[in-house]
């Protein structure tokens, strides 16, 4: 009866949970989910809310990406395409619409219509034909010699020499030179009264040649300037296409009893041929646009190409027309005459390389 009492009194004794007395502690509260709900579970709407949010994330940086793929070659080539268009189609064009017109360079933004005439009187100007004679016999004395010397010599420096990257190197020496220091030096040893070729000439009896004033000497001359400008640059170009050349095509013809002249001419000439060929349009295409060469090679009247214009090129015949008669309408149609031989000379390049495929 008394451990009743006991149990009764105990349960009902202040500060004891479950008991109704103000002294009671408060009950114990669930800790709260990370949904919000007290009960421990989460909130169904917050899931598909943050999968939508990951999802329109995902799905703006796939289109960043294909925008990037596709727009980003545009943007790193457009820096070409500017320029081009501001330096070179637009001159060009220009050119074109001025070489329609009469244009003075006192005036340049006066033109008065002239229709072809520019054109019509380029092909009864002697001068034009004189220029474009000149062109073709200097690119052919230029050209000739200096891809023959190229040839020899990378075939000499395909072979394994001692210091062969020096030759190299110095090959490419005379390329980087500046085209008016390397024409005064040459100015110097073509001096009538004391160059050293005449100076080297008088030991076998020739009296001193005035180079600048003979039509073939100061042809020959300023075609020595090219020559040495240019042979390194295209020896290279020929040596790289002969490394490209297997080697068994070199062991079989000495198998068969082929000296090096033999292989030469048997393995290594027919392997250059679209080096050769590339070659002879470049370096046709820079005797058409020849230059600077004579230009510095002539002195104070430079433009036109010795007194007799005997090595004036079209180059210099469009460049005395613009800048020293001040004829812009002119100059205009010798540039397109120039370009319009430009594209002679591509359409017998490909029209050659075509059939060179075709064999």
């Amino acid at each position: 009866m008394s451990r009743l009492t006991a149990d009764s009194s105990a349960a009902a004794s202040p500060g004891t949970p479950g008991s109704g007395a103000p002294g009671d502690a408060a009950p114990r509260t669930m800790p709260r989910a990370a949904g919000g709900k007290p009960d421990g579970r989460t909130d169904r709407k917050a899931e598909p809310r943050a999968e939508r949010k990951a999802e329109r994330r995902a799905e703006r940086r796939s289109r960043r990406y294909r925008r990037d793929v596709r727009w980003s070659p545009y943007l790193f080539i457009s820096p070409f395409f500017l320029f081009f268009t501001a330096f070179g189609l637009f001159p060009l064009l220009y050119t074109g619409w001025a070489s329609l017109h009469r244009v003075s360079l006192h005036e340049p933004t006066t033109m008065e219509w002239a229709g072809l005439h520019n054109y019509t009187r380029l092909l009864e100007d002697e001068f034009f034909w004189n220029a474009l004679r000149n062109t073709f016999t200097i690119g052919v004395i230029s050209t000739v010699p200096q891809l023959l010397m190229a040839l020899g010599l990378a075939h000499i420096l395909n072979y394994r020499l001692r210091g062969a990257m020096f030759f190299r190197v110095a090959m490419l020496a005379p390329y980087a030179t500046s085209v008016a220091a390397a024409t005064l030096v040459f100015v110097l040893l073509f001096g009538r009264d004391y160059g050293m070729i005449n100076w080297a000439l008088g030991f076998l009896g020739i009296e001193n040649i005035n180079w600048q004033t003979g039509h073939w000497t100061s042809q020959l001359a300023v075609s020595s300037i090219v020559i040495w400008r240019w042979t390194g640059y295209n020896t290279l170009i020929y040596l790289a296409a002969m490394q490209a050349v297997p080697r068994d095509l070199y062991e079989s013809a000495a198998l068969d009893g082929a000296t090096r002249w033999q292989q030469f001419r048997h393995v290594t000439i027919p392997s250059l041929r679209p080096t050769i060929l590339f070659t002879v349009v470049v370096s046709t295409i820079g005797a058409t646009q020849l230059f600077g060469e004579p230009l510095l090679f002539g002195g104070a009247g430079g433009q036109k190409g010795g007194p007799d214009h005997a090595y004036q090129t079209l180059g210099l015949y469009m460049y005395e027309q613009g800048w020293f008669n001040f004829h812009l309408g002119r100059a205009s149609a010798i540039a397109w005459a120039m370009f319009l031989i430009l594209l002679l000379i591509a359409l017998v390049n490909w029209l050659i390389a075509r059939r060179l495929r075709r064999s």
